[in-house]
């Protein structure tokens, strides 16, 4: 047996170092009493196993692993934990403690004897090693999933249970008992080999991979199978998942290039929407069922999201107070490090001496300075992990939860009843509201939940301890902390009053600021610009109001979270000194307290947003459970379903939300579910009827007056039956009560078959599915509905996607594209509701002919068509006229000829009117042609510049060339200095010194503050000590009140400094947002048109809204945060370097990961948070749409198809928001680890030169408590800056609008020079005029010459394109004229300053613009006019009897885009307004396009007669308006064509005008 121990028999006496120690043979290889009872061939005998497993594995290791690792990724289907995976993961970890602590055991206790006894902590090192290597070993046999390896392990768990159990009944025999650890640790080494041992036959037995015929095959989880699961965490190992190592590979590709939804793959099934839905749908069934005698409440509901989601919330809340219990040891430990140091750090000698060696207890093994350092070591890296496991947990169930929930209120939007919806029970904002901010609210207090539980036990525990180390005087200082809490809650609720006032504020801006830029044409021509300038910053100033009580209540609560800690610390120690006579005033004492303080401060700081947050989370609630009890469209068909015959099938069968497979796509599911509705038609009664009410009553709002009342209708099968009547006499109610969505008081309803049907209704973004089937169907519906031009000019055809509402489409596009999905379903029933109303009458006959007409009524299917169009009346086989909500008349068209010859004659009339108006409006096609090219110009633009927002980056990884890719990378790895730089600059001469000393200075005096502590501590205990050894009674007490003045002192000017720089990080802010905003309004209110032409409207809005919100409210705090954490990192590195110079060397390896960790996570940060914010606008905006075509969606049956869009939503803002979440713990692990190490490395340094140099303890105290700081702030750092980075994105985007070049202002003349009435007589002379939009573009206008007399009606007219629009943009400068120029009475426009120029001219445009605000104020913002002149100007307009009736007559209120008016009126009401100013020269440009003839006709007389002084140039889309003017100029591509009186050009035959003429007849 001696060749176990060979270098301790061979060796001899001639070695100090030997296995079993050398004193003179003392019986360390006495065998007398038999081999076992020798201590040392014990310790030998056990390191028989850890030996046999390192040469048993390391060859398979390295051969099979060595070779397939570098070739073969293995892949992650492979990952398969065997049973007990997580108990052999813990076990090996406190394995791994045990033995480093009998590792240290050994060493301590060997410390005492003469010579190095290397069997006392060898095998325990060999030990360690083993168990490192048997959980790698596993590790690779659990990925390879080769079970049959694990016999390695089962041979080793067993002899090591074996030889530790022989050492054990030694020691029992030889009278070794608790109070000695070094049995304790062999006892719990026992056990934990053996438990072990238990595992790993534990797998035996359920794998059955060894003594058992038939090993049983295991597949790995179905998520993994499916190669596009990315997110890995649950199906990692522990260690993997408690550092997050498996988030390595995924940051390091971020770096390479960016993250993207095909990068972060799918959800695993476990976190999909559609999972969590289900689960908290069961727990809503099981409350429903137990409490189903009274309704549902908030109560419930928390109830059902407990039930659903407790679990996990649970394991967060242990986790979170195991690591606040350990956050604990920090102080402890540091107070008994500087005890001891100061003791000098001997160890007593232990008097136990067995089997020849000696035995300490464990007190005396915790009395030593190293053991508690790498004891605290331990006890941080635990910590942080059980926190952020905490934290991860609670934020993976949050996400989940909101997964859920959103899923729940869907469904619910699915079945909400319209009247609900249309009679604003709950309008469309309170569902998105719903959705955007109550499911955000319940998701954050989920992740605030487990501080519920945690704070009052931190707070307990931490008082308690701070009673134990100083007495009655540290209640004191609690005291301070606790008293201040509610002030700071009060701080809390008047901060989130402020943001409120703020937000209603910015809102109202937001409005204004949107209203400007969609009317800024209007503005510029009307020299306006001013007007809603100051309009807007007066709102600003408003919000800058609220801003600034903001900013206040801010900076107060920054500077009470700084302040109390030194508040409380000056409290207590000073009571402390001076109370306490005898008090033991060590620098132990000291910084332990201190670091408690600090523990203590943070709780009751999160303690009011955990608050606020519950409130908010219970308002969420309470407005969730209103709406899941709001009405349900079923609801009435359940009480008239007896009422059908048998076959009926309800229309609204309940739609299961039925798991979808994946590997399917979603378009077949829903056929599949569709198929059984298209039966083949049985018809149940002999009148052929497919609709028919009887006695039906139907109303809106169940208490309001029946909306249809007295309805007996029959819809014929396989005809096309028509709908008339005026405007809202019910005709589209109608058809949704016949669909079932209006609520019925009585009378019923019968189908003849299963309806299918379709409506068009409201638009719901259409989309093309096509097969290869459907191909010949979907070109015929194209055709019939004319949309191949349209499709022709679309950037994508047929696969261009739809903006939200159809936004990129024209009216008339979107009424067809609606038409054309109503066609193309192959459905029985088709209801169609006004298809013809944005259509010109070419495009609504084709629709009539091709559409209804040949598709569907040869098809024999049954049409229902609500038009107003009366001409297609006679291709009605059955109609139904309506009047005020009742059935006026239905029968044939003859039925009524005969029966009504009034109601006949009346139509007919207007029949007739309405074929007149075909012959007038062959010249609309032109303005299709026109409204196409436009449409065309507006898409490219946005095409081209809706990469703006992302800047260059994006379009430069595009390409192929990979030097542009490197440095587009390089430039993602940047900090963006330059928009730091700008937003401090911004700050002012005065604010950015004050910042950064105040910053500097506070950091001093706090360094300060504890150096004091430091020297102080250390003098009284030296003094007492010195007493103590010179033994005198008499001698004076040590005098604490010189320190305490100084302490004093410091402390209040640390105070004061924490005010000053909370509140000049706020002013900065404030200045700056206020400087910034008011550049940016200046500069865009001036820009050139061109701008806003290439600008798309939503960019210049969003750096109006979201980076202005940005800096107004996040960059202070971010700024404050950052510099504070920096700051403390620095000044806490700095006094450790101060205390242990020999610091430095082992800082230099740690600040270089750091500096890689922040690189790696600071872009993968910035790419993940803008993935999860821009995977949140389509959620929010499929909402919207889904409220607003709820009728269209259940009219096709597409419930099944919208919900699964939903849960593909869902799910990738959910793996967005979880992979940011793995992102950030990834870095606070790896920032944590890396504090840890620096404690680690400042507690060894400093007790070793405190052991050896005479440091004083104080310092050391200093030292450590500087050194746990650095590991709470690291990781704030780090976040901070990455926040920072993002947010400065807004900066820099405001600074590149700021860069916009202004229009030229300023004129030539001086006021003084320009006739005070000019222009009086209104005679233009234009010279040789070219014009073009913008320096690199061609000229629109060529050449042109023109002289125009006073007075004068010139009539312009063209094709589209000619350049008569550019012609009247020529006279306001508008456009950019580079040769040539115009005269007006005498002086040339461009001497003009633009604002006296466009102020005197007059314009009305194609295209109205209303502002919101009163009817005065939309005719005359300036407030230049009396009332008799506006009523007159409404006269004029025609409107004066519209306005006379409206409430308050002129102070009507006009809404946002004038919507409360019709098309027509508000085209009037511009020209009100051009009539209002009085100018010599007015320009009409396409100004009655949108209004009826008979009006019309009236205006061009009024025109004619009020304006018979003034020069009138009207550019005409319609020829015969211009028949009587003075002049024509027929225009084409920029040049004048002809310019004569109309009379000379109708009389010559080839006269282009005379060509329009006669296509206008």
């Amino acid at each position: 047996m001696c060749a176990e121990a060979a270098p301790g028999c061979a060796q001899g006496p001639a070695m100090a170092l030997a296995f079993c120690g050398d004193e003179g043979n003392s019986g360390a290889y006495n065998v007398d009493h038999g081999v076992l009872n020798n201590g040392c061939f014990v310790d030998a005998l056990n390191v028989v196993p850890h030996v046999f497993l390192l040469f048993i594995t390391f060859p398979i290791l390295f051969i099979g692993w060595g070779s397939q690792s570098s070739k073969v990724h293995i892949h992650h289907s492979t990952w398969l934990h065997f049973p007990g995976h997580n108990l052999r993961w813990i076990l090996t970890f406190i394995l791994l403690f045990v033995l480093v602590c009998e590792i240290a055991e050994g060493i301590v206790s060997d410390g005492v004897s003469e010579s190095r006894h290397l069997h006392l902590y060898m095998p325990a090192g060999m030990a360690f090693l083993a168990a490192i290597t048997s959980v790698v070993y596993y590790h690779n046999i659990e990925t390879s999933n080769f079970p049959k390896l694990l016999i390695a392990l089962l041979f080793y768990w067993t002899l090591a249970f074996i030889t530790k159990t022989i050492k054990f009944v030694k020691f029992c025999d030889n009278g070794v008992g608790f109070s000695q650890l070094r049995f304790c640790l062999t006892g719990l080494l026992v056990i934990l080999y053996g438990m072990l041992l238990a595992v790993e036959i534990n797998v035996i037995r359920v794998r059955r991979y060894v003594f058992f015929k038939t090993p049983k095959e295991v597949k790995p989880p179905e998520d993994l199978q499916d190669l596009g699961v990315r997110f890995l965490q649950p199906f990692v190992n522990l260690l993997s998942k408690g550092t997050y190592w498996w988030m390595n590979t995924f940051i390091k590709t971020a770096h390479k290039k960016p993250i993207d939804l095909k990068t972060i793959g799918k959800l695993p099934i476990a976190m999909r929407a559609l999972t969590n839905y289900i689960r908290l749908n069961e727990a809503f069934e099981a409350q429903k069922s137990k409490r189903s005698s009274f309704p549902q409440g908030s109560r419930s509901i928390w109830r059902a999201l407990c039930c659903a989601f407790g679990r996990p919330l649970l394991l967060s809340s242990t986790f979170r107070i195991l690591a606040d219990l350990l956050g604990f040891a920090g102080p402890l430990c540091i107070s008994g490090i500087v005890h001891n140091v100061g003791k000098g750090n001997n160890t007593i000698r232990p008097q136990t001496k067995i089997l020849g060696v000696f035995f300490i207890s464990s007190q005396e093994f915790l009395s030593n300075a190293y053991v508690l350092a790498v004891l605290l070591f331990f006890a941080l890296l635990l910590q942080r992990t059980f926190l952020q496991a905490s934290y991860y947990v609670a934020i993976e169930t949050g996400i989940n939860l909101r997964g859920a929930i959103q899923t729940k209120i869907y469904n619910k939007i699915m079945q909400l009843s319209t009247s609900n919806m249309s009679m604003g029970e709950m309008t469309a904002g309170q569902i998105c509201n719903l959705v955007a901010i109550d499911t955000n609210q319940l998701m954050w207090f989920f992740f605030l939940c487990p501080n519920l539980w945690a704070m009052p036990v931190q707070i307990i525990v931490g008082v308690l301890l701070l009673y134990y180390l100083l007495g009655i005087s540290a209640l004191i200082g609690a005291a301070v902390i606790i008293v201040l809490a509610p002030v700071q809650y009060f701080v809390a609720t008047k901060l989130s009053q402020a943001q409120r006032s703020t937000l209603e504020y910015s809102n109202e801006r937001l409005k204004k600021t949107n209203e400007m830029l969609r009317g800024i044409k209007l503005l510029k021509l009307y020299a306006w610009e001013h007007i809603f300038h100051s309009s807007v910053e007066e709102t600003r100033q408003k919000e800058m109001t609220s801003l600034k009580a903001f900013a206040l209540y801010t900076s107060i609560s920054i500077f009470m979270n700084a302040a109390i800690p030194i508040a409380a610390v000056l409290i207590t120690f000073v009571v402390h000194a001076h109370l306490t006579r005898n008090a033991d005033f060590s620098p132990s004492v000291a910084f332990a307290s201190i670091s408690l303080f600090h523990i203590l401060v943070s709780p009751l700081f999160l303690l009011s947003s955990v608050v606020r947050s519950t409130v908010k989370a219970l308002v969420s609630v309470q407005k969730l459970s209103e709406f899941l009890s709001s009405e349900e469209i079923g609801e009435e068909h359940d009480k008239c379903s007896e009422l059908r015959s048998a076959d009926n099938h309800s229309k609204y069968q309940a739609v299961p939300l039925k798991v979808v497979n994946r590997k399917r796509p979603a378009r077949e599911d829903w056929n599949n579910y569709s198929s059984h509705m298209r039966r083949p038609i049985n018809i149940t009664e002999a009148d052929d009827f497919c609709v028919k009410i009887t006695n039906g009553f139907f109303t809106w709002t169940p208490e309001g007056p029946p909306a249809l009342s007295n309805i007996d209708i029959r819809i014929p099968q396989g005809q096309l039956t028509m709908i008339v009547g005026q405007v809202g006499c019910g005709k589209s109610s109608l058809l949704l009560a016949t669909l079932g969505e209006m609520q019925k008081i009585s009378g019923n309803i019968f189908w003849s078959s299963s309806p299918s049907d379709s409506e068009t209704g409201e638009d719901v973004s259409p989309e093309r599915e096509s097969s290869v089937d459907m191909e010949f169907r979907y070109k015929a519906v194209i055709d019939a509905c004319s949309l191949q031009p349209d499709i022709d000019i679309l950037p994508h055809g047929d696969q261009t996607q739809i903006g939200e509402r159809g936004i990129n489409l024209s009216g008339g596009q979107r009424q067809r594209i609606s038409v054309a999905r109503a066609l193309y379903q192959q459905t029985n029933v088709v209801f169609l509701d006004d298809p013809f109303s944005a259509l010109d009458i070419h495009l609504s006959d084709h629709l009539m002919q091709e559409g209804i007409l040949k598709m569907l009524r040869e098809d024999k299917r049954t049409i229902v068509l609500v038009t107003h169009k009366l001409q297609y009346l006679p291709h009605a086989d059955w109609i139904i006229a309506m009047k005020d909500g009742y059935i006026q008349r239905e029968g044939t068209l003859k039925d009524i000829q005969k029966s009504e010859t009034e109601l006949f004659e009346h139509w007919k009339t207007l029949m007739n009117r309405q074929d007149q108006e075909l012959e007038k409006e062959t010249i609309i096609e032109r303005k299709t042609v026109l409204e196409r090219t436009n449409l065309r110009r507006t898409m490219y633009s946005r095409e081209a510049l809706l990469k703006d927002d992302e800047e260059d980056e994006e379009e430069a990884t595009e390409s192929d060339d990979e030097d542009n890719l490197s440095s587009v990378l390089h430039q993602r790895a940047k900090m963006p200095w330059r928009a730091c730089g700008k937003y401090l600059s911004s700050a002012g001469i005065l604010l950015l010194p004050l910042l950064v000393l105040s910053q500097l200075l506070k950091h001093t005096v706090m360094v300060a503050i504890d150096y004091c502590l430091a020297r102080w501590t250390s003098n009284a205990i030296a003094e007492k000590t010195e007493l103590e050894l010179r033994n005198c009674s008499v001698c004076e007490v040590f005098n604490h009140s010189p320190y305490s003045k100084v302490f004093s002192i410091l402390c209040c000017l640390g105070i004061v400094l924490c005010l000053v720089t909370s509140i000049a990080v706020e002013w900065t802010g404030l200045k700056v947002t206020k400087k910034l905003h008011s550049s940016l309004l200046n500069k865009i209110i001036l820009a050139p048109m061109r701008f806003f032409e290439t600008t798309p409207l939503g960019s210049i809005l969003n750096r109006f809204s979201a980076d202005c919100n940005t800096i107004d409210q996040h960059i202070p705090a971010t700024l404050e945060c950052l510099s504070r954490s920096t700051l403390l990192c620095v000044s806490a590195l700095a006094v450790i370097s101060y205390v242990t110079p020999m610091f430095l060397i082992a800082l230099v390896p740690l600040a270089i990961m750091c500096y890689f960790i922040q690189k790696y996570f600071r872009v993968a940060s910035r790419d993940l948070q803008q993935l999860d914010d821009s995977t949140q606008l389509p959620l929010l905006s499929h909402f919207s749409e889904t409220v607003e075509g709820l009728t269209t969606i259940r009219a096709f049956r597409y419930e099944a198809k919208f919900r699964q869009k939903l849960l593909e939503y869902t799910d990738s803002n959910n793996i967005a928001s979880l992979f940011l979440t793995a992102a950030n713990r990834w870095l606070e692990v790896r920032m944590e680890y890396i504090g840890a190490c620096v404690v680690l490395i400042a507690a060894v340094t400093s007790i070793t030169s405190c052991l050896y140099n005479k440091l004083s303890s104080g310092l050391v105290g200093l030292g450590l408590t500087y050194a746990l700081m650095v590991s709470n702030y690291l990781n704030w750092m780090v976040r901070n800056l990455a926040d920072m980075e993002i947010q400065l994105g807004a900066v820099k985007r405001i600074n590149g609008l700021l860069k916009t070049e202004a229009e030229n202002y300023e004129g030539l003349l001086s006021p003084s020079q320009i006739p005070q009435n000019w222009p009086d007589r209104g005679e233009i002379q234009i010279q040789n005029l070219s014009v073009r939009y913008d320096s690199n573009l061609k000229p629109v206008l060529k050449h042109v010459n023109a002289h125009i007399s006073p007075g004068q009606k010139i009539g312009i007219c063209g094709r589209t394109g000619s350049g008569k629009s550019s012609f009247s943009l020529a006279f306001f400068r508008m456009v950019d004229t580079f040769e040539g120029r115009i005269i007006i009475d005498g002086i040339d426009i461009a001497k003009l300053p633009l604002q006296t120029l466009r102020s005197r001219l007059s314009i009305i445009l194609q295209d109205p613009i209303l502002f919101s605000g009163t009817i005065r104020f939309n005719l005359d913002p300036e407030k230049k006019c009396t009332d008799s002149m506006l009523w007159e100007a409404l006269e004029i307009a025609q409107l004066k009897h519209v306005v006379k009736a409206l409430p308050g007559g002129l102070d009507a209120i006009v809404t946002e885009g004038g919507e409360n008016f019709s098309q027509g009126q508000r085209q009037l009401f511009c020209l009100a307004r051009a009539f209002v100013r009085k100018t010599s020269i007015f320009i009409m440009d396409e100004a009655t396009a949108s209004i009826d003839m008979a009006t019309e006709n009236i205006l061009q007389k009024v025109v004619m007669t009020a304006f018979a002084d003034r020069t009138v140039v009207t550019i005409a889309h319609r020829v015969h308006t211009i028949l009587n003017a003075d002049l024509v100029i027929v225009m084409k591509r920029g040049l004048i064509l002809e310019y004569d009186k109309p009379e000379v050009l109708l009389e010559q035959e080839d006269s282009v005008f005379a060509s329009f003429v006669q296509a206008d007849k």
